[in-house]
C-alpha cells in the first residue's frame, strides 16, 4: 500500500520543526513536506488584512503542494485561513486550515469561549472561524476576544520574556470569564505550559497537537 504524503504549508520557518515533532509522533507512516513563505504572513500584518494579492498566492502554495504529491495539504497559520478555505473547492486533494479542529473542539467544550492572540490579523479570523463552527453544529456561544497588544512586538524583538509574561497575565484573566480558551497564534503555546495549575481554570487550547491528531484519524 502506497504510504500517504502530508504537504504543510507555513508562514514562519520556525513552526517546521514543531509540526515535524508532532507528525513523528502521531503520522509514523506518513511522508511529509514543507513549503514555508514567511512573506505572506508579513504582507498580512503590513496590509492590517489578507490581501486579494496575498490570498492568491497562498492558493499558489496549495496548487504547488498539490503537484509535489500531497495526498492532504495543511496550512499552519490562522491569518491566512480565509484563503486556505476559498482554495479548498479548488484543489484536487483534501486541504485543512491548522485552526478548524481547534475551533470544533472549543465549541464541543463550552459555551464560553475566550479567543486570545497577539495579532489583530490571527484574532479576527479566528473569531469568525469559531462562530462559522458553531453554527455548522447548531450551537449557541459566546465568544470573548483578547489582544495581547506589544506582545508580537516583543517577541519579534527578542524579548521573549515581555510576550510570555504578557499572555501568561492574559490567559490567567481570561480563564476566569470563559469555560475554555483557544490560542489563536500557535506561537503562544508554550506559555501554558509554564501557568501553575491553579492559573489554568479552564481546557487551553492550541491548533498544531488538534490538527495532527484529526489528521491521525483521518489519513488512518
Amino acid at each position: 500500500m502506497k504510504q500517504k504524503t502530508l504537504g504543510l504549508i507555513h508562514t514562519s520557518a520556525t513552526l517546521v520543526p514543531v509540526f515535524a515533532q508532532l507528525c513523528q509522533a502521531h503520522l509514523p507512516g506518513v511522508n511529509t513536506f514543507n513549503i514555508a513563505d514567511d512573506s505572506l504572513i508579513k504582507d498580512v500584518i503590513a496590509c492590517g488584512e489578507l490581501t486579494t494579492k496575498t490570498a492568491r498566492r497562498v492558493a499558489d502554495h496549495i496548487a504547488s503542494a498539490e503537484s509535489a504529491g500531497a495526498d492532504f495539504i495543511l496550512v499552519t497559520c490562522s491569518s491566512i485561513g480565509a484563503a486556505v478555505e476559498a482554495a479548498a473547492p479548488l484543489t484536487g486533494v483534501p486541504v485543512l486550515r491548522v485552526d478548524q479542529p481547534m475551533a470544533d473542539k472549543a465549541v464541543q467544550t463550552g459555551k464560553k469561549i475566550g479567543v486570545i492572540a497577539t495579532l489583530p490579523t490571527t484574532l479576527a479570523p479566528t473569531a469568525d472561524l469559531i462562530r462559522r463552527r458553531a453554527a455548522v453544529a447548531g450551537a449557541q456561544i459566546e465568544l470573548t476576544s483578547r489582544l495581547c497588544e506589544g506582545a508580537f512586538d516583543a517577541l519579534m524583538s527578542g524579548d521573549a520574556a515581555k510576550h510570555d509574561a504578557m499572555v501568561s497575565s492574559a490567559l490567567k484573566a481570561l480563564s476566569a470569564q470563559v469555560d475554555v480558551i483557544v490560542l489563536a497564534q500557535a506561537s503562544m503555546a508554550r506559555v501554558v505550559d509554564t501557568l501553575a495549575e491553579a492559573d489554568r481554570r479552564v481546557p487551553i487550547l492550541a491548533s498544531p497537537p488538534l490538527a495532527i491528531e484529526y489528521l491521525a484519524v483521518t489519513l488512518g
